[in-house]
């Protein structure tokens, strides 16, 4: 599969009292990984692949990870993103976040290739991912 390295610098306003990252900003890096996992993919940021698509999102419908180091403010950390599993409308995706060659977080989520649903447009609805999707996530 396609991994892609993306690097976030961790700023004051995603930290703890106690000065370390707080838990949930993992997930937005995150996030922000797989947003540069597509853009590398396919080429386009997420506005353009939403509208080449008609997606309304690809949301994430489940979500963890497992911290071993903690990141602190000022840390320039790295993210590793793939796709692990491509099924017919949702995909999960395995994140790495290493500080320095540290393996500090890993997580993962699971997420659907959304649409709206054509019986009731205030639904989403699972949609299929094209092939060629596929086949650039495989790399």
């Amino acid at each position: 599969m396609l991994t892609n390295r993306h690097q976030v610098t961790v700023e004051w306003g995603h930290c703890d009292p106690a000065g370390i990252v707080y838990f949930p900003n993992y997930f937005s890096y995150f996030d922000a990984a797989a947003n540069a996992l597509f853009l590398r993919a396919l080429g386009l940021n997420k506005y353009q692949m939403l509208q080449k698509y008609d997606l309304v999102g690809i949301p994430a419908v489940a979500v963890g990870a497992r911290f071993m180091v903690p990141s602190v403010f000022g840390d320039v950390v790295t993210i590793e993103s793939a796709v692990a599993e491509i099924g017919r409308s949702s995909f999960r995706m395995q994140h790495r976040l290493l500080r320095g060659e540290t393996l500090a977080v890993e997580g993962h989520e699971t997420r659907v290739w959304a649409g709206r649903d054509p019986t009731d447009s205030a639904k989403l609805k699972g949609k299929p991912i094209p092939e060629e999707v596929i086949a650039r996530l495989r790399g």
